[in-house]
């Protein structure tokens, strides 16, 4: 989408607006992430009631099947970014002095998220034809006045993407420049400043813009990111993390020390077993996206 008369694109204003975050440091966020998860919370009851409320008139247009064998490959795909509700327990579990009651806590986490994506999921499903339905849920509600015919809320569900992506890219993005910097630091030695605010920053910028920018297939976009990278970001590298850290702690506890946060999954079947899980996952997902591309 282009502005007329002006040679501006959406993905150059983004660029502009929030690419000078990543050279500085994003600091104090809480109250940025307060108000992203509060509109998260705003968006996916919105979806689900709305949805609720169409299924209840009768009107749904949704009727699926009870079993679809062809797609296997892409339900592997969609676990993988389901797997990314793990990466908000650190903020949950390190702030707590007493440790406890968090098994109960992690256990009311998970229950409520399965929740949510239940809820959104079925409703989805129910509510629109399967094979009208947007790649990007929220574009549903905006699309069909049938489902919401409120101008200012199918603005924001249009817009809620944005929001989330706007406030949470700045935060990630300079994490990542900040393990970039960690990944090559060298004991005793310090980064000439050039290096250090100019080609870190850019190393950590550029890719995603080049991205935005080269492709607009979102399907595709989300399921090479999750599968690849989303793979080893969340199977592999935190499996191999808790194999190796255990070796390396049991010389300096021994094999008598208990843990008593231990977790029932503590087994070193249940490391492995995440490896071939994240193998079989790779394996379908690009069978997937090899026979999608052969439709074409």
């Amino acid at each position: 989408m282009c502005f007329k008369m002006i040679p501006l694109s959406l993905q150059s204003i983004f660029t502009v607006m929030l690419g000078p975050f990543v050279f500085f440091d994003a600091q104090k966020t809480k109250y940025l992430q307060i108000l992203t998860s509060l509109m998260r919370w705003i968006a996916f009851t919105m979806m689900i009631i709305l949805a609720l409320i169409r299924i209840g008139k009768d009107r749904g247009e949704g009727h699926p099947r009870m079993a679809q064998i062809s797609g296997v490959p892409n339900l592997f795909g969609v676990c993988v970014y389901s797997f990314m509700c793990q990466h908000s327990l650190p903020s949950l579990v390190t702030p707590i002095s007493d440790k406890r009651r968090v098994g109960t806590l992690v256990v009311c986490d998970y229950v409520l998220i399965l929740g949510f994506y239940g809820l959104l999921s079925f409703t989805a499903i129910f509510c629109f034809d399967s094979s009208l339905l947007h790649d990007m849920y929220t574009l549903n509600f905006t699309d069909n006045c049938d489902v919401l015919d409120i101008p200012a809320l199918r603005y924001f569900l249009g817009l809620f993407p944005v929001f989330t992506i706007s406030t949470n890219f700045p935060i990630i993005a300079v994490t990542l420049r900040n393990n970039w910097k960690t990944l090559f630091h060298r004991d005793g030695g310090t980064y000439p400043w050039v290096v250090d605010r100019i080609v870190f920053p850019l190393i950590t910028l550029v890719p995603p813009i080049i991205v935005a920018f080269c492709t607009h297939n979102l399907e595709s976009l989300v399921g090479i990111t999750g599968a690849y990278a989303g793979t080893g970001i969340q199977y592999v590298i935190p499996a191999l993390l808790v194999y190796y850290g255990r070796r390396h702690l049991v010389p300096m506890l021994g094999t008598d020390e208990v843990n008593k946060h231990r977790s029932p999954f503590r087994h070193t079947f249940w490391v492995w077993f995440v490896v071939v899980w994240a193998t079989f996952c790779l394996m379908f997902v690009t069978a997937n996206i090899i026979l999608e591309d052969t439709k074409k």
